[in-house]
């Protein structure tokens, strides 16, 4: 070997050890008080800052790790094959998320529900997206409904959800509106009986796909039949007593008379029609819904943003004029926060249709973080403790 190799080599190995020295020396031990001070330093989010999880939650991949402990979790859900006009809305989760940034804990005391819903007893983590193949519907179906399932059935980590069978809330972003029979057959298992709806809506959804004839044959599974298919499978209450209710109805219907209205009404529904804004009022609106569900059965909340006017969410697939407000849409849902939610999902945000400002995504996440508010507080309710929100800030 010529000694300029021998050279070369002893220096590599000389810089190697050093290198290897200098990164043993690093290895300290760091103490609490010094970790909370990096934390003080760095660990503070922004609202223009950070991964894109909801609201700055924390991200966990839920469905990969069975231990992870939660009470409440946002998930997506990207399935937009069973639609019937505009696609997109496999794309609905990413931007609520990002529509989401400016909520935070530090800054998420809600002013109408009295309470942070991020700063109580329940632990709310985003547990990203269902991996939904987009080939095939009847696979996608079953992976929805398994991950529904695979989470639905875990144990919630605080006491408060001990009141509701000791099952953790789930919150999915859609995604068209096929996906809440999925998440209406976990829970049909999860909690061993049918579950009344609370459905915000410009469209009836529990048309019977036969109704619509094609030489090609039918496709029950669709974002219009599949309430139709959850009362067929028992999936929904049939006594008078415990009807399920739509809100915010505007569509045309089908035929030449109320055909329409009628099959609803024999699958034990209920309706408020759009224009009942006008005649009744929120009030109105509120005091039938709770009439109708009262407060102790479990009810699952459906919010297809198509039930505002396209003014305020034209990214939607569906779009309906005549539709309700943002802030009607959320004076409604601040009066029936009394409600036993055991899951809800805000669906058929289609990104593509949506201006600059992001408003329909806006509008979605501001649902969600009502609903959130909503489930936290019923439960404080349960345990006999009022969230107090003395010396909030309004949001910059």
């Amino acid at each position: 070997m010529r000694p300029r190799d021998i050279f070369s080599g002893l220096l590599l190995a000389a810089l190697s050890g050093g290198c290897g020295h200098e990164h043993d020396g690093d290895a300290k031990e760091w103490t609490r008080d010094e970790l909370a001070e990096l934390e003080a330093r760095w660990g503070y989010e922004l609202s223009f800052t950070g991964i894109g999880s909801f609201a700055h939650l924390d991200y966990v991949k839920c469905l990969t790790r069975p231990t992870e402990p939660f009470d409440i979790a946002i998930l997506g859900v990207p399935f937009d094959t069973a639609v019937s006009y505009r696609p997109g809305a496999r794309f609905g989760p990413r931007a609520i998320r990002q529509a989401s940034s400016r909520q935070t804990s530090f800054r998420g005391f809600n002013p109408r529900a009295d309470i942070n819903p991020y700063q109580s007893w329940a632990r709310i983590v985003d547990c990203g997206d269902v991996p939904v193949t987009p080939f095939d519907n009847d696979i996608a179906r079953e992976q929805m409904t398994q991950a529904f399932k695979e989470l639905g059935g875990r144990r919630g980590v605080s006491s408060a959800s001990a009141l509701g069978a000791n099952k953790p809330r789930i919150v999915a972003l859609g995604g068209d509106h096929s996906l809440t029979l999925p998440a209406l057959r976990a829970l049909n298992e999860v909690y061993g009986r049918p579950i009344q709806v609370l459905h915000f809506d410009a469209h009836l959804d529990t048309w019977n796909p036969e109704a619509y004839p094609s030489h090609w044959g039918t496709t029950p599974f669709n974002h219009g039949s599949m309430f139709w298919m959850a009362h067929h499978e028992g999936l929904l209450p049939n006594s008078t007593s415990q009807p399920s209710v739509h809100a915010g109805l505007r569509t045309r219907l089908g035929g030449k008379d109320w055909t329409d209205h009628t099959d609803d009404t024999s699958q034990n529904w209920i309706r408020f029609a759009a224009d009942d804004m006008d005649e009744i009022g929120t009030a109105g609106i509120i005091e039938g819904i709770m009439r109708a569900l009262g407060t102790e059965q479990p009810v699952y909340l459906s919010v297809d943003i198509d039930v505002l006017d396209p003014a305020f969410a034209p990214g939607t697939g569906t779009p309906e004029p005549g539709g309700w407000t943002t802030r009607e849409l959320i004076r409604v849902l601040r009066g029936i926060e009394g409600l036993n939610l055991v899951g809800a999902d805000v669906v058929e945000v289609s990104p593509a249709y949506q201006g600059r400002g992001e408003e329909t995504a806006l509008a979605a996440a501001q649902v969600v973080y009502e609903v959130l508010s909503s489930m936290v507080k019923r439960r404080m309710k349960d345990m006999g403790k009022e969230g107090r929100g003395d010396g909030a800030k309004d949001e910059l």
